[in-house]
């Protein structure tokens, strides 16, 4: 199987931009994506719809090209009409070439398709090279059917790296296309 675009676009040329504009000597030492987890709640709609985790585990599935795992409640919350060990949530964790697809289509598809866009926050780094984004309707996938959709729903994308600080994550993820507000 060939390598995603992505990956060897890294391989071939990044990589070393990366090591002269960071001024890192050690090879291991320059920073990749490790890992991108996909999460999404299903909040209140679980006491309406029991099928809910079904319906949006496929469309989980049609975006990431990997099945979602269940999460449950860990326990009850009377406030929230919480039980414990219901659904509440789905998540994926992409690696490896899967990782590098996903990436490639957020950033050159989705993003863009995303109404009155004009970059994505640089404010959501966690201090350790991780970046978090949000995306408020999972529609902008272009794997999505609006057609025979139930509910618009939301997902948290989660992109992992091995950078040791934000700085050398947020200057990755620029040379990997991320498009920041300038």
């Amino acid at each position: 199987m060939a390598k995603p675009t992505l990956k060897q676009k890294y391989e071939d040329s990044i990589r070393a931009e990366l090591a002269k504009e960071l001024g890192i000597t050690n090879a291991m030492a320059i920073p990749n994506l490790t890992k991108i987890v996909v999460n999404a709640g299903i909040g209140k709609e679980f006491t309406s719809n029991s099928n809910v985790a079904e319906d949006y585990a496929q469309d989980i599935a049609l975006i990431t090209g990997q099945k979602p795992a269940v999460t449950k409640s860990k326990k009850a919350v009377s406030n929230f009409k919480l039980r414990e060990n219901t659904d509440n949530g789905l998540k994926v964790t992409l690696r490896g070439d899967r990782m590098w697809e996903f990436y490639y289509k957020l950033v050159n598809i989705v993003l863009p398709r995303v109404k009155d866009f004009r970059g994505v926050s640089d404010k959501a780094f966690d201090k350790r090279g991780n970046y978090a984004l949000g995306i408020k309707e999972h529609t902008v996938f272009p794997e999505i059917d609006t057609n025979k959709l139930v509910k618009i729903r939301t997902l948290q994308v989660i992109i992992c790296t091995s950078a040791q600080n934000d700085d050398h994550a947020k200057v990755l993820l620029q040379k990997l296309g991320m498009p920041f507000k300038k």
